[in-house]
């Protein structure tokens, strides 16, 4: 009969860890051989705590050249939808216009009062305000299904006014959009240079929309400085014009591009001189002439009771008519849209 020593042994023996000595029960166990570290050593090894990472991918260098190429491109091509409609040569007057969106092309700030109550002195020029008042109010134009402005109270009719900056012109589809008649812009006079240029569009133009069926008229972007100039810009008209007939207004539209233009020192008397001497000879030729202005020269670069035999064409960017003098044709934005015209557009509202 086994002793109760002998079982004890046996037991010891199975219990223990292999490569551990045999141990007593009395015996202590070596507190380094059992250690808590030892365990967790043995357990990550057999159970790893921590996945390991995939290895990397390496970004080769002709991806990253050709993701910045990629890149620039489409901004280059951005910069050329936006700039687009603003480009033109370095001397063409007009394009300083569109660029600088004028401040001009909006109602004036109303004058502070004054302190104290002015001298009275002799007037030092002719009046310039035209005798009859604008018979419109602030609520008798609406936008019609096409997103045209028009008048409630008399006929009205809507338009635009296209130079080289618009691009290609679908004219079928302009006239199916609700646009009644097109003014197109024959050319311009350097603002610099003087040189008289025809718009690289024009005859592209004049043929689109008379074909379409449209009316059209014309302007030429002046930088005429006397009636010699004047006479030279109407030949020019003249002979771009050819054999087109036109059946809406033909205008001299001049303004004053930027401060360091030929036409910066321009002033009222000179000026109304030219625009009179432009609409006599246009109206002694079978033309329609038009005065175009903005409320800003209309108070300081006309004398518009001079000018009063002939209709006014109003550049004022707003939705609502707070212009305080008769005007036939307001030009309302130059931001407009209108199927088959690439970017921004002038729209104008017509009431003959």
């Amino acid at each position: 009969m086994e002793t109760i020593d002998n079982l004890e042994d046996e037991a010891a023996e199975v219990q223990k860890p292999e490569g551990m000595p045999p141990l007593r029960p009395d015996e202590p166990v070596p507190e380094e051989d059992f250690s808590m570290e030892d365990s967790v050593v043995i357990l990550d090894e057999i159970y790893p705590s921590e996945v390991p990472a995939p290895p990397k991918k390496r970004i080769r260098p002709e991806w990253i050249l050709a993701a910045i190429a990629l890149l620039a491109a489409a901004a280059l091509a951005w910069v050329a939808i936006l700039c687009r409609p603003y480009y033109k040569a370095a001397d063409d007057p007009e394009a300083l216009v569109v660029r600088r969106h004028h401040e001009e092309m909006t109602e004036p700030p109303a004058s502070p009062e004054p302190e104290t109550e002015p001298e009275e002195t002799e007037p030092t020029s002719e009046p310039t305000i035209p005798p009859e008042p604008n018979p419109y109010g602030r609520l008798d134009f609406q936008y019609n299904n096409h997103n045209y402005l028009t008048c409630l109270r008399t006929d009205s009719y809507s338009g635009v006014d296209v130079s080289a900056f618009q691009g290609d012109i679908d004219w079928k589809k302009v006239a199916r959009s609700g646009i009644d008649f097109a003014i197109i812009r024959l050319g311009y006079r350097g603002y610099g240079s003087g040189k008289l240029v025809e718009d690289e569009y024009a005859q592209k133009n004049l043929a689109g929309a008379t074909e379409a069926g449209l009316p059209i008229g014309a302007y030429f972007f002046s930088q005429a400085l006397n009636m010699d100039e004047a006479d030279q810009e109407i030949e020019y008209m003249l002979n771009i014009l050819g054999d087109y007939r036109l059946d809406m207004p033909i205008i001299l539209d001049w303004e004053i591009p930027a401060s360091d233009a030929r036409t910066a020192n321009m002033d009222a008397r000179t000026l109304t001189d030219i625009q009179l001497y432009f609409c006599e000879k246009m109206k002694a030729l079978g033309y329609q002439p038009m005065v175009y202005f903005n409320w800003h020269q209309s108070e300081n670069l006309y004398y518009l009771s001079e000018l009063e035999d002939f209709p006014f064409w109003l550049a004022l960017y707003q939705d609502r008519m707070r212009y305080p003098w008769k005007v036939e044709m307001w030009q309302y934005t130059c931001t407009g849209r209108v199927p088959g015209i690439n970017g921004d557009v002038d729209i104008n509202v017509y009431m003959p």
